[in-house]
């Protein structure tokens, strides 16, 4: 009987990895390829309990600046990428997503599609293997979560089974036999994953992480099985009532408002966090935005729009905190939006080590030749006592349910779900209830948390937003990377490009 080695790599697996490193990147990348033992050609799935392991620490990614998150937030109308002299130029990368202008060779996009279908295919060859029943639905759940970030962001989903061949070049599926793959997966984990309340150490695939991403599904049904990725959608009250159903059963599990909008990503999360990367940190978070002079020094990059900024009250608490600068570490850091005149840890004038002068960030900011100054900074992960990176929140589930209900008719309910929600975060409660004033709600409650580049899609205002150069309607997705068409010829290129 012969032996051979299996080389479960991403060119078999109809994609392809260059893995490319940067100075302000703090996630650990891995290899491009697993060697598995096999006899006769055929593959051997590896352990499940180790590739179960190493899935989850795949979730890390998404606490990276770039990539997953740049996708979801640099192209939405909540977040610019200053270039600071040569700071954050990196040929351009940062201020094509700004501009909607990116192409088929962008990296970011490239690395995304790769980082995200392999592991696509991890989670498929634990579910080829000796996994029990749980690890079985955790797999499941994996695989969907992934799969779905695909779907969204490319419209196409490859997928290779552990079977196949190396030879065989990967089936690919349309957005709408995608969107039926991933539900499936879901729906069919449901009875094996774990029921738990809100942890902020919530790391681990659970029924209501499951009900969460299918709240997902269903309230983005109508763009993804849209017969043209750009619209016009139709949202159908049945997937509108799916949605409450979900987001029910969540609340069902325990899961409630924190009393404090911005204890809800600190380490003492007492209500709303569903699921967590445990993998890495959130420190990226306040890195990308904070001043090189700041306490802890940043990468003085990302910064939100005044106009954004504009869109809440003044007394509504999610604006932020001050910072309290009374000789603790980090106390010179407020929470929220960090506008105006900065201090140190003692509470003093904080001085821009480049300037000389005292720092205080303007409402204003330039695309391109940014002043160290420009732009207002945004802080919801602190750094003196971050919780692990957030992947679902129950405010988000929330937001889900109200938008589920306006769309399905019953303005009163989605009126008094918001208001709740307001209450909660004590600020005032409103009469009426829109579709525009819900989406500015949405951004209010859920700002630089990932995800707005879907939102702007769904309410139809995505290539509308300050910033977008080209607003054609095709720029809904993203294009399929150059390489990956090479590989694997079943892909085809999406529309205008």
């Amino acid at each position: 009987m012969k032996s051979n080695q299996y080389i479960v790599g991403i060119l078999i697996a109809g994609f392809s990895l260059a893995t490319i490193t940067s100075c302000t990147d703090l996630v650990n990348t891995e290899k491009d390829s697993i060697v598995r033992a096999n006899t006769d050609g055929k593959p051997v799935a590896g352990d499940a309990t180790a590739l179960l392991e190493s899935a989850y620490k795949d979730l890390g990614a998404y606490t990276d600046q770039a990539n997953m998150y740049a996708l979801g937030m640099h192209t939405s109308a909540e977040m610019i990428p200053p270039t600071r002299g040569v700071d954050w130029g990196d040929n351009g990368v940062w201020r094509t997503l700004d501009q909607h202008t990116w192409d088929a060779t962008h990296q970011q996009v490239r690395d995304t599609w790769n980082n995200l279908n392999s592991r696509v295919f991890k989670t498929t060859e634990i579910l080829a293997g000796n996994a029990t029943p749980a690890q079985k639905a955790e797999a499941k759940f994996l695989r969907a979560f992934n799969m779905y970030n695909v779907m969204d962001l490319y419209g196409q989903v490859p997928l290779r089974e552990f079977s196949q061949g190396v030879d065989e070049l990967p089936r690919v599926m349309t957005r709408s036999e995608a969107f039926d793959f991933i539900v499936k997966d879901l729906e069919e984990a449901l009875p094996n994953l774990a029921k738990v309340g809100p942890s902020p150490t919530n790391g681990v695939a659970n029924k209501a992480a499951a009900n969460f991403l299918l709240a997902k599904l269903y309230l983005n049904k109508a763009v993804y099985k849209s017969a043209k990725a750009e619209g016009p959608y139709t949202f159908e009250k049945a997937d509108m009532d799916k949605v409450i159903a979900y987001v029910n059963a969540i609340t069902a599990d325990g899961y409630k408002f924190d009393t404090d909008y911005f204890n809800a990503f600190s380490n003492t999360a007492n209500g709303e966090t569903i699921l967590v990367s445990l993998e890495g940190t959130a420190q990226n978070r306040w890195f990308m935005t904070l001043h090189y002079s700041q306490n802890p020094s940043g990468w003085n990059g990302f910064t939100t729009l005044a106009d954004f900024y504009d869109k809440f009250e003044k007394d509504d608490p999610r604006i932020g905190k001050p910072a309290k600068g009374n000789g603790t570490e980090f106390s010179g850091i407020g929470l929220g939006f960090l506008i105006g005149k900065q201090i140190d840890d003692k509470g003093k004038d904080l001085i821009d080590t480049r300037t000389q002068k005292v720092l205080s960030f303007t409402r204003d900011v330039p695309l391109a030749g940014a002043a160290t100054d420009k732009g207002i900074r945004v802080i919801k992960y602190h750094p003196a006592n971050a919780s692990k990176y957030i992947l679902m929140r129950y405010a988000e589930a929330i937001m889900m349910k109200a938008e589920a209900e306006l769309r399905g008719g019953n303005t009163a309910a989605a009126l008094a779900t918001v208001n709740a929600l307001r209450t909660a975060r004590k600020a005032k409660t409103i009469a009426s209830l829109t579709t525009d004033g819900l989406f500015d709600e949405i951004g209010r409650e859920l700002y630089w948390e990932g995800g707005k580049r879907t939102v702007e899609i769904r309410f139809g205002k995505f290539t509308t937003g300050a910033g977008a150069d080209n607003k054609e309607a095709y720029t809904v997705l993203f294009p399929i990377p150059s390489i990956a068409l090479v590989s694997n010829p079943n892909l085809k290129q999406n529309p205008g490009y």
